[in-house]
């Protein structure tokens, strides 16, 4: 029998699916930049990031309700002084105001993006962006309009600032329909990376894998996922709402 559950709410996720990108090149490039950017403020750069990676880490295993800029930030000041790790602050929202905008030279565009989203709205759908939130606003909102999105086409955006989990955990999930007071089955996660997106089914929430930058770092069986590229992506929402 077809599934009729008329869905409510769709969930994006960001990078590699509303924002075409090779992810390893686009990480090696925002990396080079933050670490010139700290050499230039006269710390090490190399050591910045490593910090960065250890603050990262701290993040993906927390176990409490802290929010993620939190503990990202009390990681980094277990390496600097809290004086120290309030420049840092400071230098990090400058250089997502300013050296961060040329990354986006790596990263690709698709028209798509907007259409789907937009689609979505029309219909009644309410949109939110499902990132993974180890950025701050700052560079969410500017990865958004690289897509050639405004942050306003979503009711709600994932950022360091509003959350305690991150992808793959399906408690980043949940977290997301606890806040918002959404039903899992009446919503919809759209994502390209098996790993990280994938999970949300787990909750019943049902999924759709974008295969246009497709992520498989496990090379898991992904024939059960409904999948395909932004065409396909439209037909598949489509189905829920023809059933009033």
């Amino acid at each position: 029998m077809e599934h009729t559950q008329k869905i409510t709410t769709v969930l994006f996720d960001l990078d590699g699916t509303l924002l075409p990108m090779e992810l390893e090149l686009f990480m090696k490039d925002y990396f080079q930049r933050l670490s010139q950017k700290m050499n230039l403020c006269g710390y090490d750069g190399n050591a910045v990031l490593d910090n960065i990676g250890k603050g990262i880490h701290a993040i993906h295993t927390n176990k409490s309700s802290r929010l993620n800029e939190e503990i990202f930030w009390e990681s980094l000041s277990t390496a600097y002084k809290k004086e120290e790790a309030s420049k840092l602050k400071d230098i990090f929202e400058e250089f997502y105001r300013v050296e961060f905008q040329a990354v986006q030279n790596v990263c690709g565009f698709t028209p798509d993006a907007k259409k789907a989203v937009h689609f979505c709205r029309e219909h009644g759908l309410d949109t939110i962006l499902a990132t993974t939130p180890l950025f701050p606003a700052i560079a969410t909102c500017s990865r958004v309009r690289w897509a050639g999105l405004d942050p306003s086409d979503f009711s709600y955006i994932t950022t360091y600032e509003n959350s305690s989990r991150c992808k793959p955990s399906p408690e980043y999930y949940q977290e997301i329909l606890t806040k918002r007071h959404l039903k899992p089955e009446e919503c919809l996660m759209v994502g390209n990376d098996v790993s990280e997106d994938m999970p949300a089914a787990t909750l019943g929430i049902q999924v759709f894998l974008l295969t246009d930058c497709l992520i498989n770092t496990k090379n898991a069986d992904i024939s059960s996922y409904p999948q395909g590229d932004y065409s396909s992506l439209l037909q598949f929402i489509r189905r829920f709402l023809s059933h009033e």
